[in-house]
């Protein structure tokens, strides 16, 4: 049998994109056509994975940052021996099918994290290449390299548009990291046309000046050229390389080729049967010669990779027992024996203790007793570290080489910081968390959202959560970030009260394991609250009855978070000397109370009762579903303003005088 030439291995991957798109009517030919020779080279000589156990530990990662070419993808891991069928393909954009208009990690076998928002992936892929280096450092001994492996990444023009892509290759430059390599897809071609108007550049300098090694004007369809430019990224030593390949966008179509046409459209049928005469591709759709498909499987060697490494785990593993079973545990997520235990006598503590501190240094405590646990933690801020309390006494910086090093000093970078922390926790081995101020989760929201998406195990930390950041004004007020940040969905949002609620938000944050949490701290000290052995085994259901009166039924119910539930129960007892009885509810997640079961919602917030207020410094509309209609909200309507923070609290109505008029109303 003639082996089959590396163009015609490359065009089983323009045909499969070409045909999907059009049985699909939709999707991005032109990504997957140009970048075809590139991801034949690189995935039948260099990439080292095992399709047969797609979740090995020590592959390589392979990211698509450029995610609207997804058929690319999804062609690669049909042809390499994934579990992705050609019916699958048939199914491009279908509803339930695995081939997704773009990649979705936990949902195609082989994808190693979503992608499509352009440049995040990239992002994405430094977290992988950071989580490699570090894990290299922590677990590998001398004629042991148990953790060595590669993060390829493909990324086009709008990948490199977006400004994600400067923080990210600025930390990733920074940081060293050798085994990153990026593809950058010169086309010159984005959606409104030729980018010569928009887009002028000198990528490969910026990227030089951020460290990283850069090789130039490499012929994109040619496969010499391509080994050539791989061969030399892989004596980079530490730096990351970007391999700047020019590329025609639509490959092969003779009318469609070089122009935008292709990107984000079928050709037609007519235009795919000129293609296949001028690729000499005298197959139907998705028709891939026995030849074409051996030729694919029988250079991928995963089996013989994995095998090898698996001889290598186990003298490892003799040699070093401790290491390798480490290793394991966080390779798999689980939390070390005995995480359980010592979390529930750190919140009895906190109860115990009954500090009386702003809950960012609450936070703080937790991490302080936490980390020590979870060698696998961490975290970083986006240059407000001091602001945040982020560190603790073991924090050791990631741009060093210790075995141990686990901080990461972001600088100004939220957006990228938020996407990376989802790297980190996608390859495994990491509980990554990171930081900044409430109202700056509007630069990394996007990221957030994929965490949620993905979805990926990552901590979000903000601080300084209210108008009781005080005099820095409505700038840094947050006000709408609680909402925005509650509507996304699959994202758990915790705002404690006080230290006992933080111990418990950060707790349930570390055993959540199906997707992000974020924890919302306060820049001043809050009041410690009393609570039985109940109520404090009910602060995890995230809502919960902090206080009913001793005696008669309550007949009003306040609810309350964070720095407003001292509020709320001052109002409490204003409202009791009046003779109103009043309930107290704590709801410090209303994502966690809303999966509890209906009967436990209804026992805490009973649909008899509906003089209800909600009260929060942030945006009201959010609380309607749970005072109803006939309910009240005292909220913020409007930005902050610069002052004292307790003048701001009287100055926009959150005082007790206001509560007690309140439920009088409602009366």
């Amino acid at each position: 049998m003639t082996t089959p030439s590396r163009r015609e291995l490359a065009n089983a991957i323009r045909f499969l994109a070409a045909d999907a798109v059009e049985a699909a009517k939709s999707g991005h030919p032109g990504m997957p056509m140009g970048m075809a020779d590139i991801a034949e080279v690189l995935w039948n000589d260099y990439l080292s994975h095992s399709p047969k156990n797609p979740k090995w530990f020590n592959r390589d990662r392979f990211v698509l940052s450029n995610g609207h070419g997804s058929m690319l993808q999804y062609a690669l891991l049909h042809l390499a021996g994934y579990d992705l069928p050609l019916d699958e393909l048939k199914k491009f954009r279908q509803l339930h099918s695995l081939t997704a208009g773009h990649p979705e990690a936990h949902h195609t076998p082989g994808v190693e994290t979503t992608t499509g928002p352009l440049g995040q992936g990239f992002a994405n892929a430094v977290g992988f290449a950071l989580a490699e280096k570090l894990l290299a450092q922590r677990f590998n001994r001398p004629e042991f390299e148990i953790v060595d492996h590669r993060t390829w990444v493909f990324m086009g023009d709008g990948c490199l548009m977006e400004g994600i892509s400067h923080e990210a290759a600025s930390l990733a430059g920074t940081w060293r990291l050798g085994k990153l390599v990026a593809f950058w897809d010169d086309n010159g071609i984005s959606i409104d046309g030729k980018v010569e108007g928009w887009f002028t550049d000198d990528t490969a300098a910026r990227f030089e000046a951020y460290g990283w090694q850069v090789i130039r004007n490499v012929d994109g369809h040619d496969a010499r050229e391509i080994k050539t430019a791989i061969d030399t990224a892989l004596k980079a030593g530490d730096r990351p390389t970007l391999i700047c390949c020019r590329t025609t966008i639509g490959f092969g179509s003779p009318n469609k080729a070089g122009k935008e046409s292709s990107h984000g459209a079928p050709l037609g049928k007519d235009e795919i049967a000129l293609m296949r005469e001028q690729l000499g591709w005298a197959h139907g759709p998705f028709e891939i010669p026995a030849g074409i498909q051996d030729g694919w499987r029988a250079i991928n060697a995963g089996i013989v990779r994995e095998e090898n490494w698996n001889r290598l785990y186990d003298a490892y593993a003799a040699q070093f027992p401790a290491e390798a079973a480490e290793l394991v545990r966080r390779s798999h997520g689980e939390l070390p024996a005995g995480f359980s235990d010592a979390a529930d006598a750190y919140v009895q503590r906190m109860q115990e203790e009954g500090h009386t501190i702003a809950t960012r240094k609450a936070s703080q405590l937790a991490i302080e007793t936490y980390a020590p646990l979870l060698p696998e933690m961490v975290g970083g801020s986006a240059d407000l570290a001091h602001s945040n309390l982020t560190l603790w006494k073991a924090s050791k910086s990631v741009a060093g080489a210790d075995r141990d090093a686990n901080y990461v000093f972001y600088g100004v970078r939220e957006f990228a910081m938020t996407a990376i922390s989802n790297g980190l926790a996608l390859h495994g081995g990491f509980l990554p968390f990171d930081a900044t101020f409430l109202v700056f989760s509007d630069y990394a929201r996007n990221a957030v959202r994929m965490s949620a998406l993905i979805p990926a195990h990552a901590i979000h930390v903000y601080t300084h959560d209210s108008i009781g950041l005080g005099e820095d004004g409505p700038t840094h007020q947050p006000v709408e970030h609680l909402a925005s940040l509650r509507h996304i969905p699959n994202n758990d949002v915790w705002r404690p009260c006080d230290a006992v609620e933080t111990a418990v938000a950060w707790r349930a944050a570390i055993e959540r394991r199906d997707g992000p949490s974020c924890l919302v701290f306060s820049r001043q000290n809050l009041q410690h609250q009393q609570r039985d052995a109940q109520q404090l085994a009910d602060v995890a259901r995230g809502g919960y009855v902090l206080l009913d009166p001793p005696e008669a039924t309550f007949e009003v119910i306040l609810i309350a978070t964070g720095s407003e539930v001292e509020l709320a129960m001052q109002a409490a007892r204003a409202l009791d000397q009046q003779g109103t009885r009043v309930r107290v509810v704590s709801m410090p997640s209303t994502d966690v109370f809303d999966r509890q079961p209906p009967e436990w919602r209804e026992g805490v917030l009973p649909s008899w009762c509906r003089r209800r207020i909600a009260i929060e410094a942030a945006t009201a509309d959010f609380w309607r579903k749970y005072v109803g209609l006939d309910g009240a909200v005292i909220g913020m309507d409007g930005f902050g303003a610069s002052g004292p923070a307790n003048q701001l609290f009287e100055h926009f109505g959150f005082g007790v005088e206001r509560i007690v008029e309140t439920a009088k109303a409602l009366g």
